[in-house]
C-alpha cells in the first residue's frame, strides 16, 4: 500500500502529505521572494543579451559539472566528489518529482509503481545513492580530517552532510523493508534487493516490515521538505542561485567594468558629487548582488588570491561573504521604505566597517579569484567600484596612487622620476620607423608601445627587440612616437574613471584620424583595454592583437624563421591580463617550442591559472604594503623551483617585477629575465 493511501490517527495520508507540502512550499516561496526583492535593490544592468548562448553555457557547464571538474588537480580532487554528489542527487530530484509528486501526490501510483519502469529507475537510484554516500564520506574526511586551507570548520556543513547521508540511508531502508514486506523475491534493484533478502530471512513479520518502510518514507519526505525550507536560508542558497549566476555571467570579457555616465563624472568635477562607485550595498548592480547568493564558500578564490598568499588580509571569499551578510542586515530596512535613513546612517559603513580600505587597495585585479570560482562570481569589479568611490567621491587613496594619478594628468603617463620626463619617442631614433603624423604615406597598422615600453630603460630594450623582429618579418606598421599617450588602464584600475574615459575618447579619435584598422600591442594591459574596453566608447573599428599572437602566426606561415640554437632551460611566466583575461597562452608556448635547442619547464601555476607578478591593478605604482612578503617574491620562488636559467614573459610589468625578484633573491648570476621578443630576436636568422 502507498504510504499516502494509508490513514494515520484518523487522518488520510494524502491530507497530511499536502498540508506539509503547502507549508514548506509557502515558506520556501516567501524566502525566495524576499531574496529577489533584495536583489532588485541593486542598479539595473543588461545581462539578457544572447540568451541562446547563455542557456547553452548553463547546460554545458552545470550538467557535466565542468564548473567544479575544471578545478581538479593532483592536490585537490574535491571537484570529483562534488560531481558525484550533483549527478547522484539530480537522479533523486527526478525521483522525488516522479515517485513522490506524481505517484503519491497526484494518485498515479498504479501507473508508475510496481512495474518495469520502477525497477529500472530504482536500480539507477541505488547507484546514485551509493555515489552520494561516497561523496559525503569523502567530504567529511576532507573537511574534518585532511582540512585543506580553503575549507573552514562549520557546524552547518556537518549537519548538511549528515542529513544528505541520512536521506540515502532512508532511501535504502524504504526500498529494502518495502520489498521484504511485499514478499516478492527479486534481484533488482541491486542494493534494495540485498537488504530485502536479508530482512526476509530474519523472520520479521510483513506488517512490521511495511510499517517500518512507511515510517522511513514519511521521515524521508519530512527531511526533503526541511531541506526545501532551509536551503534559501543557508549558505547552500548557491544550489538555487548558481545556475542563474552562470546564466548571467559575462560573455565577452571575464572582467566587465561598467562605465560611469559622463554626466555623473562631470558633476563630480564641478559639484563634488558623491554618488560614484559603490559606497552602499544598493550601489552595486542586481548581478553583483546575485553573485553574493551564488557563493559556495568553497575557498578556491581564497587560496588563489596573490594578496592572501603573500600575507595580506584581503580574502575574495570574505569580501563576498561579508557583502552578503551586509545585504541581509541592511536589506529589510531598505525594503521597508527607510532607504534614505538607512543610507545616511547605516548600522555599518560598507567601506570601512564591512570591507577594509586596506583590502580594497590590496587587490591586483589579476582575476585569479574569478578563474577558479565554480559559479562565475565577479569579485574584481566590486573591488574596483569601491575604489572608484574612495577616489572619486571621498578623495581617499594611498599616496603612491595619488602620485600616479597626478602624473597621468600632468605628464600623460603614470611614471614619476627622470624616466617620465623622457620623450616617449626617444626609443624610435635611428630605427627608420613610420611615425604617424610625420610619415606622408598611409599605414593602417599601429604598433602601440605603451608607457612602460617607451619610457623604462629595461622595457625599451624589449621594445627595440620586438621592433626589429617585426621589421625583419616584413610587417608594415607605424608608431605614434611622442604623440602616443597612456591607454588609461592604470587610472581605471586605480578607480579614477574620469581620467580613463578622457584617455579612451581621445585615443579613439586619434585612431579614427589615422584610419587605424589594426593595433599591435606589447603590453597585455593595453591589449585588454584596447580590445575589451574601448568598444564601449566607440572603439570597435580596429582589430587588436598581442605581439605573441602575431609572431606565432608569422612563424607558422614561414615569415619568421628561428634557426639560431639557444642552449638554455626556459620557463614562462604568463601575464594575468594576457592568459587569464584573454586566454592567450598557447601562442607564447608555440613560439618557445620553435626555438632550436631550447628546453622548457612549465611552472605548476601557469596558463589561465598563472600566479600574479604583483604589478596589476595599478600596483606597478601603488606601493605594496602589509603582508608577510611581496607577491613577486612568491612568484620568484616558483620560478627558481623550476631550475630554469631564463624566465621569459611577454609583459613589461611582469618583466620589471621578475627582475626585481631576481635581484632581491640574489640569483642574478644563475637566472635571467627576458621578454619573449628578445628571445625571438636571439633565435632569428640574422643573415
Amino acid at each position: 500500500m502507498s504510504p499516502v493511501s494509508a490513514t494515520y490517527w484518523g487522518i488520510p495520508g494524502y491530507v497530511i502529505f499536502w498540508v506539509l507540502f503547502v507549508i514548506a512550499a509557502g515558506l520556501f516561496a516567501k524566502r525566495i521572494y524576499f531574496l529577489f526583492r533584495l536583489m532588485r535593490l541593486g542598479k539595473q544592468e543588461n545581462r539578457f543579451d544572447h540568451m541562446g548562448q547563455r542557456i547553452k553555457n548553463v547546460l554545458f557547464v552545470i550538467l557535466p559539472q565542468w564548473c567544479t571538474l575544471r578545478s581538479v588537480t593532483k592536490k585537490d580532487l574535491a571537484g570529483i566528489g562534488h560531481a558525484l554528489l550533483f549527478w547522484g542527487f539530480s537522479c533523486f530530484l527526478v525521483s522525488y518529482i516522479v515517485f513522490i509528486g506524481l505517484a503519491e501526490g497526484f494518485g498515479l501510483y498504479p501507473w508508475l509503481m510496481g512495474n518495469n519502469f520502477e525497477t529500472v529507475f530504482s536500480s539507477i537510484l541505488d547507484i546514485a545513492g551509493l555515489c552520494v554516500m561516497a561523496a559525503m564520506i569523502w567530504a567529511a574526511i576532507r573537511r574534518y580530517i585532511v582540512r585543506p586551507e580553503r575549507l573552514e570548520l562549520s557546524v552547518e556543513a556537518g549537519v548538511i552532510m549528515v542529513l544528505v547521508f541520512s536521506l540515502m540511508v532512508l532511501h535504502f531502508g524504504i526500498e529494502g523493508f518495502g520489498l521484504a514486506g511485499s514478499g516478492e523475491t527479486t534481484n533488482w534493484p541491486p542494493i534494495g534487493s540485498v537488504i530485502a533478502n536479508y530482512l526476509s530471512s530474519t523472520g520479521i513479520s510483513k506488517n512490521t516490515l511495511i510499517t517500518v518502510s512507511q515510517g522511513a518514507w514519511w521521515l524521508h519526505y519530512l527531511v526533503i521538505l526541511g531541506f526545501t525550507v532551509y536551503i534559501p536560508r543557508s549558505k547552500h542558497l548557491h544550489i538555487l542561485a548558481s545556475g542563474a549566476n552562470i546564466l548571467f555571467k559575462p560573455l565577452a570579457s571575464k572582467v566587465v567594468l561598467e562605465p560611469i555616465p559622463l554626466e555623473a563624472l562631470e558633476a563630480m568635477e564641478s559639484e563634488g558629487s558623491v554618488d560614484l562607485g559603490a559606497s552602499k550595498i544598493q550601489d552595486f548592480t542586481w548581478k553583483d548582488l546575485l553573485d553574493l547568493y551564488a557563493c559556495t564558500v568553497c575557498g578556491r578564490c581564497h587560496v588563489s588570491c596573490p594578496a592572501h598568499v603573500s600575507g595580506k588580509t584581503l580574502s575574495p571569499k570574505e569580501v563576498i561573504h561579508d557583502l552578503k551578510e551586509h545585504l541581509l542586515e541592511e536589506g529589510p530596512g531598505l525594503l521597508a521604505g527607510n532607504a534614505q535613513a538607512t543610507s545616511e546612517s547605516p548600522a555599518k559603513t560598507m567601506i570601512g566597517d564591512v570591507i577594509a580600505e586596506e583590502d580594497i587597495w590590496a587587490c591586483t585585479t589579476c582575476g585569479a579569484c574569478q578563474e577558479v570560482c565554480p559559479v562565475d562570481i565577479e569579485h574584481v569589479r566590486k573591488i574596483i567600484k569601491m575604489r572608484q568611490n574612495l577616489v572619486l567621491a571621498q578623495n581617499k587613496m594611498p599616496e603612491s596612487a595619488q602620485l600616479m594619478l597626478r602624473n597621468m594628468q600632468t605628464r600623460g603617463n603614470p611614471w614619476a622620476g627622470a624616466q617620465s620626463l623622457r620623450l616617449r619617442g626617444d626609443w624610435t631614433h635611428d630605427m627608420g620607423l613610420k611615425i604617424l603624423g610625420q610619415y606622408e604615406g598611409r599605414v593602417d597598422t599601429l604598433f602601440w608601445v605603451g608607457c612602460t615600453g617607451a619610457l623604462i630603460d629595461r622595457n625599451v630594450e624589449a621594445t627595440l627587440s620586438l621592433t626589429r623582429v617585426l621589421k625583419a618579418a616584413g610587417v608594415d606598421f607605424g608608431v605614434l612616437g611622442e604623440a602616443e599617450p597612456c591607454c588609461g588602464d592604470p587610472a581605471r584600475r586605480a578607480g579614477y574613471e574620469f581620467q580613463f574615459q578622457i584617455s579612451a575618447e581621445e585615443n579613439i579619435e586619434t585612431f579614427k584620424n589615422y584610419n587605424i584598422k589594426k593595433i599591435i600591442t606589447s603590453c597585455p594591459h593595453c591589449y585588454n583595454t584596447l580590445k575589451n574596453e574601448y568598444p564601449r566608447y566607440g572603439g570597435d573599428f580596429f582589430e587588436v592583437v598581442h605581439y605573441t599572437e602575431l609572431l606565432a602566426d608569422l612563424i607558422t606561415r614561414g615569415k619568421l624563421k628561428l634557426t639560431n640554437k639557444l642552449n638554455t632551460l626556459l620557463t614562462y611566466h604568463d601575464p594575468c591580463y594576457l592568459s587569464r583575461y584573454n586566454e592567450v597562452f598557447r601562442e607564447p608556448r608555440q613560439i618557445i617550442e620553435g626555438i632550436p635547442n631550447a628546453k622548457f619547464k612549465e611552472m605548476e601555476r601557469s596558463k589561465n591559472t598563472t600566479f600574479c607578478c604583483g604589478g596589476g591593478g595599478g600596483h606597478m605604482w601603488i606601493e605594496e604594503q602589509h603582508g608577510t612578503t611581496k607577491i613577486n617574491h612568491v612568484r620568484m620562488d616558483e620560478v627558481i623551483g623550476t631550475g630554469a636559467e631564463t624566465v621569459v614573459t611577454s609583459c613589461p610589468y611582469c618583466l620589471q617585477m621578475l627582475e626585481e625578484g631576481i635581484e632581491q633573491k640574489g640569483v642574478k648570476d644563475s637566472l635571467k629575465a627576458k621578454d619573449l621578443a628578445e628571445l625571438v630576436e636571439e633565435a632569428m636568422n640574422q643573415s
